[in-house]
């Protein structure tokens, strides 16, 4: 990744028709027809996911780790027990780009299936080579999928909704911002998935290097509990915190070359 430079902007605070947007999408559908390459490829996650759990339950499965953010799991909260419940429990990262992240969060979590999402086959290609992996083997809770993510979300809603799936931890590290005004309904929390995006996982973290992103995302979640009070998609008890943080060890190349050139990172955590 060449350099690490700031976003530049011609934006200066939170964009004019953040609230108008986000409101008129609480309200709607996404509709747009799901590319049969990602209905495919959520084929394979779901049997990475039934493979994970049917090959934990026959050894001696460790623990479930505390997700930050999260109530502690129970004294149930094995990968065993789980594989023996619906819903499964699967941790998504969007977004993965070369996967680093992907490798972090399942060795935090090395009883939950964690899936790696991305529409880039170059950086899919480089997920798990030996530099991300410190000469130990990929954890084998770890899986890559390439995919849109919009439709990938979709098709995992269905499944939480059915009762399939729960997603306890949503990872969504250093979207695109679309920095330019014109490219503002291109970012997530002003698009018509944002709320698909809302109801997936029990907590979701979006982690960004520039500050107006992260404020808006966190604005249009608010705006989107202040849309459905009367218990439409997001849970009104939802909690949303907005801060500046500073990464101990940095879980992507983005993160490592931001904060080798001292730029302030920050992250959104929402809480249902």
């Amino acid at each position: 990744m060449p350099g690490a430079n700031s976003v530049t902007s011609n934006q200066e605070t939170l964009h004019k028709d953040l609230e108008e947007v986000v409101r008129k999408y609480a309200r709607t559908t996404f509709l747009r027809p799901i590319a049969d390459h990602t209905r495919e490829a959520f084929a394979e996650a779901e049997e990475f996911v039934r493979k994970f759990y049917n090959a934990v339950g026959k050894g001696d499965p460790s623990q479930v780790e505390t997700i930050k953010c999260m109530d502690p799991p129970s004294e149930d909260d094995s990968a065993e027990n789980i594989a023996k419940q619906a819903p499964l429990t699967v941790i998504l990262d969007s977004g993965c780009g070369t996967g680093e992240s992907t490798i972090h969060i399942a060795r935090r979590f090395p009883s939950i299936p964690v899936i790696g999402i991305d529409k880039s086959c170059a950086r899919l290609d480089k997920a798990g080579n030996p530099s991300q992996t410190a000469g130990e083997d990929v954890p084998p809770n770890a899986f890559w999928i390439r995919a849109e993510l919009l439709d990938f979300w979709r098709l995992a809603l269905e499944r939480v909704q059915a009762g399939e799936w729960t997603i306890p931890y949503h990872a969504v590290y250093y979207p695109n911002p679309w920095p330019k005004q014109s490219e503002a309904t291109r970012r997530f929390h002003m698009h018509p998935i944002f709320p698909t995006l809302l109801a997936l996982g029990k907590v979701i973290e979006l982690r960004t290097n520039w500050e107006i992103y992260a404020r808006e995302f966190a604005e249009a979640a608010k705006i989107v509990l202040n849309e459905n009070a009367e218990g439409a998609t997001v849970p009104a008890n939802t909690q949303i915190t907005c801060e500046s943080f500073d990464p101990v060890a940095p879980e992507t190349a983005f993160e490592r070359k931001y904060k080798e050139a001292r730029q302030t990172l920050w992250r959104v955590v929402i809480k249902t």
